[in-house]
């Protein structure tokens, strides 16, 4: 392995090791010194690639948010509908919550009072779903006497109450307990006309 390469690796075991810091202790309670032991490394190599505790949440923050529009692509690249695309979305947003270190971390960081972040992983999320939403709206998708910002909301409030409850219990996590959100969620928003061809579980899950 390469010096580069040696870099490339450490640096990304650190922002993981933030990361389980950040999500199981809170910003203010992680340490330096138990990230860099946890990732194997000296401090003093900690501080060659992060400045300080602020850097490495922005690193976290900033892999997390990168997570998300990467999921967020995919529901686009493959959409048949924007219902489908936004079930598709949300799918992928509690995959990555299952089971990515750093997105958790990004989000926990977001709802963390002691940590100022430059970047709201949350509004993102809310911004693509109502993005979503509208466009289902122009689609003549939603029946007719739905609100998109309310659909927005419930969205939303569902979403961040499984992230919530997940940590405590990981079953908050599964596809199964969002699939029957949608099950009962579209019959009620979607179109007669629509909602036949739309699976509550997701599309395919896109390759690693």
């Amino acid at each position: 392995m390469t010096k580069q390469e040696r870099a490339v690796t450490t640096r990304r075991d650190l922002i993981r090791s933030a990361a389980v810091a950040f999500d199981r202790y809170g910003y203010a309670q992680a340490t330096l010194s138990d990230i860099s032991k946890q990732a194997g490394v000296s401090t003093g190599a900690l501080h060659f690639h992060f400045a300080n505790k602020a850097a490495l949440a922005e690193a976290v923050e900033e892999d997390a948010t990168e997570a998300l529009r990467s999921v967020v692509r995919e529901a686009y690249r493959s959409r048949e509908s924007a219902l489908q695309a936004l079930t598709d979305a949300s799918h992928g947003v509690l995959r990555l919550l299952r089971g990515n270190i750093v997105f958790r971390a990004g989000f926990q960081l977001n709802a963390d009072f002691t940590w100022e972040s430059g970047l709201d992983l949350r509004r993102e999320w809310h911004t693509c779903v109502r993005r979503f939403v509208d466009e289902a709206a122009q689609e003549g998708a939603l029946v007719d006497d739905v609100v998109p910002g309310d659909v927005t909301v419930t969205i939303m409030a569902v979403m961040t109450g499984y992230g919530l409850l997940g940590r405590e219990e990981r079953e908050w996590f599964s596809q199964r307990m969002l699939t029957g959100f949608w099950e009962l969620l579209l019959p009620r928003i979607a179109a007669a006309d629509t909602v036949d061809a739309l699976v509550p579980g997701g599309g395919p899950v896109p390759p690693a």
